[in-house]
């Protein structure tokens, strides 16, 4: 909104400063300081509330260290979050944006799903709370509107430069000011990217012949139904990645941080004329305005640890995991990195596979009198080393630190082909 009635002062009355806000930079930063205020002042109040509704963790005594002294511990703390998300991209966001919309309605859509989960569990008394195939069922609707809206919706365009008028443009920097007429063609494509390869553009149509190895040609047609089914698949199992890892004080939102800012990262260089030339990634017009969400989603996940690092005064609860989940599966179909989210939410599908294996290998163990036997002391993995007698906050910074590993890694996939 903020970004409207800058833009208006600028062009009507020439007001000293206004043009700031035509900058993708200031309006991320400015996005992120209110990010980071509100989560910090609106959090205290809201863990005031919560205490005084006595709104509190529900905990499952498992044999953790201390695991009951976290019982009656506010949770639905996810509000922070969703809240400080949402506000700075209101204020500071391009709001007729295609990718804005999209990652707003996956915060607002899975936020629902998440606080309907938390308060059946606090407010109903319910330990199960929302039933997993409702779960599921939000999970699918919110798949189905992005992979839809990305494949059909005319403003998700990749643009194509004729190399050889490129050397004719005179000035561009986060906006295109001048081009020839005739040096770019935007055109709609389901292109993505494969990490580590020079020619690194891979087409989701090309799927079609991989699936059916190459016996039955299937029309370019039924490509969206390929493209959707695999967002799905992302969305579901992203965000129910982050619901599993957040298990530990700041596990959850210390990760999250790190990953937003890997895809802030990936955004800014898609939308920009200049680095996405001197990368060669796909220039992707428009994309450059998620970058103020990215930052906002970063500086929730950042404030919120304010309150949530060990020892935590509040819970994310699903109302945030689940948002964070899928809005980071969101963001990364946007950037065309999806097919980086299982380095770059490393975390996340480790977390996902210890209690996989964990079930599988017990379920393939099971004898007639109903024992089996674990690959892990527990899963999901943060308390198999709990059960290793590793202090909570260690644990937590070790997985951080991997995790920052892990987007180091893909930032490298920028250069390295």
């Amino acid at each position: 909104m903020l970004y409207y009635l800058f833009d208006y002062l600028e062009r009507e009355f020439d007001v000293p400063g206004a043009g700031l806000f035509q900058f993708i930079s200031f309006r991320a930063g400015m996005a992120t300081l209110l990010s980071l205020l509100i989560t910090i002042t609106f959090g205290k109040r809201l863990i005031q509330y919560l205490q005084k509704k006595q709104i509190g963790e529900v905990v499952r005594d498992l044999g953790l260290e201390g695991q009951l002294q976290k019982k009656g511990t506010p949770t639905m703390g996810g509000l922070i979050i969703l809240s400080a998300i949402i506000i700075p991209t209101l204020l500071f966001a391009k709001l007729d944006n295609i990718y804005v919309i999209l990652v707003l309605v996956a915060t607002v859509w899975m936020g629902t799903v998440g606080f309907i989960d938390d308060y059946i569990k606090t407010f109903k008394k319910n330990k199960e709370g929302l039933a997993g195939r409702f779960k599921i069922v939000g999970q699918v609707g919110l798949g189905l509107i992005v992979g839809l809206t990305l494949y059909f919706h005319e403003d998700v365009r990749v643009r194509q430069f004729d190399e050889e008028m490129m050397g004719s443009i005179t000035n561009v920097g986060e906006e295109i000011q001048e081009m020839p007429k005739g040096a770019y063609e935007d055109i709609k494509t389901t292109q993505t990217t494969i990490p580590f390869i020079k020619d690194n553009e891979a087409d989701y149509k090309n799927f079609l012949s991989f699936i059916t190895f190459g016996l039955v040609e299937l029309p370019d047609a039924w490509t969206w139904v390929i493209y959707v089914a695999i967002v799905i698949f992302i969305v579901t199992a992203v965000s129910n990645g982050a619901n599993i890892t957040d298990g530990l004080d700041g596990l959850a939102a210390g990760t999250s941080a790190t990953i937003g800012i890997t895809l802030a990262i990936f955004a800014y260089v898609s939308g920009n004329l200049l680095f996405s030339q001197y990368l060669n990634v796909m220039y992707i017009p428009d994309l450059g305005e998620l970058v103020v969400f990215a930052t906002a989603f970063v500086g929730a996940c950042m404030g919120f640890l304010w309150y949530n690092a060990f020892p935590a005064q509040v819970f994310m609860g699903d109302t945030g995991s689940l948002s964070i989940g899928g809005i980071i599966a969101v963001m990364a179909f946007a950037v065309r990195k999806e097919i980086l989210l299982p380095i770059i939410c490393g975390v996340f599908l480790i977390e996902n596979l210890s209690v996989m294996l964990q079930i599988g290998y017990f379920k393939y163990t099971k004898n007639k009198y109903g024992t089996g036997r674990r690959i892990f002391a527990m899963a999901p993995l943060h308390h198999h080393f709990q059960k290793k007698n590793l202090h909570e906050a260690k644990i937590v910074s070790r997985f951080w630190l991997i995790g920052i590993m892990l987007a180091i890694f893909s930032l490298v996939t920028l250069k390295i082909r």
